[in-house]
């Protein structure tokens, strides 16, 4: 019986363990029928879990310091328009026409 390619090295070799499918060669797990899109999809949650999406709004949920600066975001400050990205700084926006990254970890969706 063969099963579909692995989603991340492309091997042959793939077999079903029971509950999953698993890649040999990479050490790879996926669900059967899950596309490499969806594994690829940015997942960002707020600080209570919640969900994030391009274009949300979002409030600041603790005072941030600035690198380089001497500025003060305070608590409460809502950021409209964020956009998600990759990395350890996953939020892109603008606040007072200002771009920033923002950390997901210190943001409630509003």
């Amino acid at each position: 019986m063969s099963y579909s390619a692995c989603p991340q090295c492309r091997s042959d070799l793939t077999y079903h363990d029971g509950i999953r499918l698993v890649c040999p060669e990479c050490g790879h797990e996926w669900q059967e029928g899950q596309t490499a899109a969806d594994e690829d999809a940015v997942a960002v949650k707020d600080a209570n879990g919640t969900p994030l999406a391009d274009g949300d709004t979002v409030v600041l949920i603790k005072d941030l310091k600035v690198k380089g600066s001497s500025m003060v975001i305070k608590q409460g400050t809502k950021v409209k328009g964020i956009r998600l990205q990759e990395g350890d700084h996953n939020l892109s926006c603008k606040i007072d026409g200002t771009p920033m990254n923002l950390k997901s970890e210190f943001v409630k969706k509003a």
